[in-house]
């Protein structure tokens, strides 16, 4: 990701979810001279948060920026805003080559769960991009974006995952992330 401008800076804010929320935010950054570089955003359980990579012409310093953004909140509903200064390199990229997996789990809800996943994909240096878990009922879900080294075999991860998962009583699936993809894709268009 190639900032816009020179002086870049890690946005982080929470809130009660209410309508306007991206809205005055936006503003606030653009009311700096900013430019949004990246962002992703959610809602869980009630509670919206936003994480952005913000860029602007000019140096502002962090707290300005995050009392900026809170300022933008509603009364009723303040912004919890949390501003850095980005690092001057982006992350180092990994020295072994990596594909793109998505991990799916689900299963009857129990303490661990994303803590048994996540220990396992450390201990061989896979990196979780991206994480959404929800309990509905006694159900919980997990779904995850990972890079796998193209060091390992997929077969045995998928074995080592679907054990775990009996274990757990889970139902676990491996795929790479084009399949993944092209599977929902054609998913979505039967259902129309």
């Amino acid at each position: 990701m190639k900032a816009r401008f020179d002086n870049v800076y890690v946005l982080d804010v929470m809130s009660d979810d209410h309508p306007g929320i991206v809205a005055a935010v936006t503003t606030a950054v653009e009311s700096l001279g900013g430019n949004i570089d990246a962002c992703s955003q959610t809602v869980l359980g009630g509670y919206f948060t936003l994480i952005m990579i913000v860029s602007t012409p000019e140096p502002v310093d962090p707290a300005v920026l995050a009392e900026q953004v809170r300022q933008a909140g509603a009364s009723n509903s303040p912004f919890q805003v949390m501003a850095r200064h980005a690092n001057a390199t982006p992350r180092a990229t990994p020295t072994d080559p990596c594909d793109r997996f998505v991990i799916t789990a689900f299963g009857k809800d129990q303490p661990g769960i994303v803590r048994r996943f996540s220990q396992y994909l450390a201990g061989r240096d896979i990196n979780i991009v991206d994480l959404y878990g929800d309990r509905s009922g006694d159900e919980f879900v997990l779904i995850g974006q990972l890079e796998v080294p193209t060091r390992w075999d997929i077969g045995m991860l998928q074995t080592d995952l679907e054990q775990m998962g009996e274990e757990l009583g889970f139902t676990v699936k491996l795929q790479h992330e084009n399949v993944f993809v092209a599977t929902n894709q054609l998913r979505l268009s039967y259902s129309h």
